[in-house]
């Protein structure tokens, strides 16, 4: 399985707004920095709870199969698009989508292909989120990236080691998804 980003998580000015408050910075010196900070933040908040936090698009490449096949992003809001991959790399367009894949969108998304085909692969593409932007994101998994954002900026030249404070992970533990094997 081969995950792609298309579309990334936008954090956005009120996310780095909140950050500057967080600090006490009201100059623009450090933006670029702090919005660093703050995407990667969001990144480590997706790979601790096992889901996206703000909406984006991925895309999945999973073997072929006409069985049920258990799509890694989470929580899954829409499947988008699907193209079958030949064995040099070649896609075609699942077209119309809904006649041809068939998936279920619950706490685990799942796809299948319709008929039967000789291809090497399936690409799905899924727009995936818990919220659609900064303001509508659950105030636990805001702070939790705000506050981890500002743990990394903070130690900038490393003096306080790599751990981050255990609110944070406190703040996102009751969103984590724990997936066996």
């Amino acid at each position: 399985m081969q995950r792609t980003i298309v579309q990334p998580p936008m954090a956005g000015e009120p996310a780095l707004a909140e950050l500057k408050h967080w600090l006490g910075i009201s100059r623009p010196n450090d933006d670029a920095t702090l919005a660093g900070l703050l995407d990667t933040s969001v990144t480590i908040c997706e790979a601790f709870t096992g889901k996206a936090p703000l909406r984006q698009t991925v895309e999945e490449v999973i073997p072929l199969s006409d069985q049920w096949q258990e799509l890694v992003s989470r929580p899954v809001i829409a499947v988008t698009a699907g193209a079958v991959i030949s064995a040099d790399g070649t896609r075609t367009d699942l077209l119309p989508l809904a006649e041809t894949l068939e998936w279920r969108i619950g706490p685990s998304a799942c796809v299948r292909l319709r008929r039967p085909s000789a291809e090497e692969a399936l690409a799905v593409q899924l727009e995936v989120g818990i919220a659609p932007g900064w303001t509508s994101l659950p105030a636990p998994l805001r702070h939790g990236i705000i506050r981890l954002a500002a743990h990394h900026f903070r130690d900038r030249e490393g003096k306080s080691g790599a751990v981050p404070p255990a609110s944070v992970t406190a703040l996102w533990r009751p969103w984590r998804d724990v997936r066996l094997g």
